[in-house]
């Protein structure tokens, strides 16, 4: 028996994952790190705390605890694949896909005690498109997951369509703020905008759940500016998956790029009142 196999070598070839597969790895992924996460939660037992942009940017020993578990399992069932996360060092690949990790999305209210944070992660091919990703909520046991060819599904179930607001005027829209003051200061305008028009507007503190939120119909909308894709990747796949529109925002006037996601009925209406110059 001769050749490569016989010898022992690499094949010259290798099979591409299915979106499903990779899907698998993020939800045991995301499930590892959120029970170590939850443990953490139930006691306080956060660890040394430090900022990273500003003083209203911190992280945790908790936050890096779940990056190196996800890290952890993504070495060992995805070793080719690259690897960028917020808290450690890009990982570089040879397979042509990468998984963005988010550890810990809503850090300041795990610090605080409050339960609203996840675990997201996206697995992304070579042109940037989102493949699979999942949004874990442990404090909740939900579990968010989608791929670029399936439904989206909660905790491994598919939901009937939500009824969805067909005027702005009945919108509950999520939103988010950067860290840096003066950004904070022209976010508040176009909240404050957004106010007047919609039903009410919510500020959860996790960009991640807003997203799922929103897929779910908890939240009619959602917009932020200045996301990671770690941040947004897995979220916007799930919300894409469950019929919304998800659009870019353009950087503009100073403020960073972003996402929208709404129902197609309001979209318009609301890009136009979170531009910065409300037209």
């Amino acid at each position: 028996m001769g050749g490569a196999a016989a010898r022992g070598e690499p094949r010259s070839f290798v099979t591409a994952p299915t979106n499903a597969e990779l899907l698998d790895v993020a939800r045991e992924a995301a499930t590892v790190a959120g029970a170590l996460l939850l443990e953490r939660f139930a006691t306080g037992a956060t660890g040394e705390v430090w900022t990273k942009s500003s003083p209203t940017d911190p992280a945790s020993e908790a936050d890096t605890a779940s990056e190196v578990a996800i890290r952890n399992v993504l070495g060992e069932r995805r070793p080719d694949d690259a690897v960028v996360g917020e808290e450690g060092a890009d990982v570089q690949g040879r397979s042509g896909l990468r998984w963005v990790v988010d550890p810990l999305d809503g850090t300041v209210n795990y610090l605080y005690g409050l339960p609203a944070w996840t675990v997201t992660l996206a697995c992304q091919d070579g042109a940037g498109e989102t493949l699979a990703g999942v949004v874990y909520d442990p404090g909740r046991g939900e579990l968010f997951a989608a791929t670029a060819d399936g439904p989206w599904t909660r905790n491994g179930e598919e939901l009937p369509p939500r009824p969805r607001a067909t005027e702005l005027s009945q919108a509950l829209v999520g939103t988010g703020f950067g860290y840096a003051v003066e950004r904070r200061a022209r976010e508040g305008e176009i909240a404050a905008r957004v106010l007047s028009v919609a039903r009410d507007l919510r500020r959860i503190g996790s960009a991640a759940l807003d997203l799922a939120w929103t897929a779910c119909g908890r939240l009619d909308a959602f917009y932020e500016r200045g996301l990671n894709p770690w941040d947004a990747a897995a979220g916007m796949l799930i919300c894409a998956r469950a019929g919304l529109e998800v659009r870019s925002l353009p950087a503009a006037e100073g403020l960073p790029a972003g996402v929208l996601v709404a129902p197609a009925a309001i979209a318009d209406e609301l890009e136009a009142v979170v531009r910065p110059s409300g037209r």
